[in-house]
């Protein structure tokens, strides 16, 4: 039986890479392997995916906290010593109930001063202030596109999770386009991070990096476009996208701290045209926002020093 889903075949398959494909697939398990456990224990702050069943929507999103706040306790189990707060979309999705059915969650773990990432796929549920993970996949990712930053803290990781910020009145915190504010950053960002679902096999969380401006938006301030480079051949996003069409997005300034998600309809664009205005493209991924928000000052960490470019980046 394939490691993968309908979706992630016909991408590797349309890609030409399926055998590939099959072959880099044996490095999911359903185990975290105690490298991986010990990596996500030195870690300040994780990324999330997940769907908002009510809406539709797929969010991603971010949890901070001292290291350690993350923590898998065994070979299947993580606990997460936070869950998202009151503003956050994915609040409603992942919030405490005794009777709250498990949600299909994707996380990533991303070190960026080393350039290493692992990703977890797997069920959670709230207990408490935070979030008890149960691992279905559990898997490495290579370097390449990974921006080298260091981060200091600027204010008590440990208060992070709880923390409540002021809402600032001259900027949107809902919205279905974006400010020419918000799409200068989504422009001019090196990062991003991507999540993503699939009925059956669950959700995703992801990370895209380029040189600055690999994202372009429309003018409409809906229409985000951005190139899918040369990767690992499983094509575990773009399969998420190919059989159920949506995605979320999710932007953080590492100077202010500031975080803006999006959620919206998301296709890949096989052959089209534009892909030679992105130097290194192989393909092309269209998103449509069809909601926006921004949060300020959510993370506590700050970006210090030189940004250093992945060598892998197109230019």
């Amino acid at each position: 039986m394939s490691t993968y889903h309908e979706g992630e075949v016909a991408v590797q398959e349309q890609a030409g890479v399926r055998t590939m494909s099959e072959r880099v697939g044996n490095g999911i398990h359903a185990e975290i392997p105690e490298a991986a456990r010990e990596f996500l224990s030195q870690q300040p702050f994780v990324v999330i995916g997940a769907r908002d069943e009510v809406s539709g929507r797929v969010w991603a999103s971010a949890l901070f906290g001292a290291p350690g706040f993350a923590e898998a306790v065994d070979e299947h189990t993580v606990i997460l010593a936070a869950s998202p707060d009151a503003d956050d979309p994915l609040q409603c999705v992942l919030s405490d109930g005794t009777e709250a059915a498990p949600v299909a969650v994707g996380l990533l773990a991303i070190e960026p001063a080393t350039r290493r990432r692992m990703r977890l796929n797997g069920d959670a549920r709230a207990v408490g202030t935070g979030l008890i993970l149960t691992a279905r996949e559990v898997y490495a990712n290579c370097p390449k596109y990974i921006q080298a930053r260091s981060f200091t803290a600027a204010g008590p990781l440990e208060d992070s999770p709880d923390q409540v910020h002021p809402v600032i009145s001259d900027r949107p915190r809902h919205r279905t386009t974006l400010t020419p504010t918000q799409a200068a950053w989504v422009s001019g960002a090196d990062t991003f991070f991507i999540a993503s679902i699939h009925p059956e096999s669950g959700a995703d969380a992801s990370h895209r990096g380029g040189s600055p401006g690999f994202l372009q938006v429309g003018a409409d301030g809906k229409t985000l476009l951005f190139p899918d480079y040369s990767g690992n051949t499983m094509f575990n996003t773009l399969g998420n996208i190919t059989a159920t069409g949506v995605a979320g997005l999710l932007f953080i300034s590492w100077q202010t701290g500031d975080l803006l998600q999006l959620s919206g309809d998301a296709r890949v664009l096989w052959d089209d045209p534009r892909a030679a205005g992105f130097p290194g493209a192989e393909r092309l991924v269209e998103f449509t926002l069809r909601e926006a928000v921004e949060r300020s000052a959510v993370a506590p960490l700050r970006s210090v020093g030189t940004v250093e470019y992945s060598r892998f980046n197109p230019v």
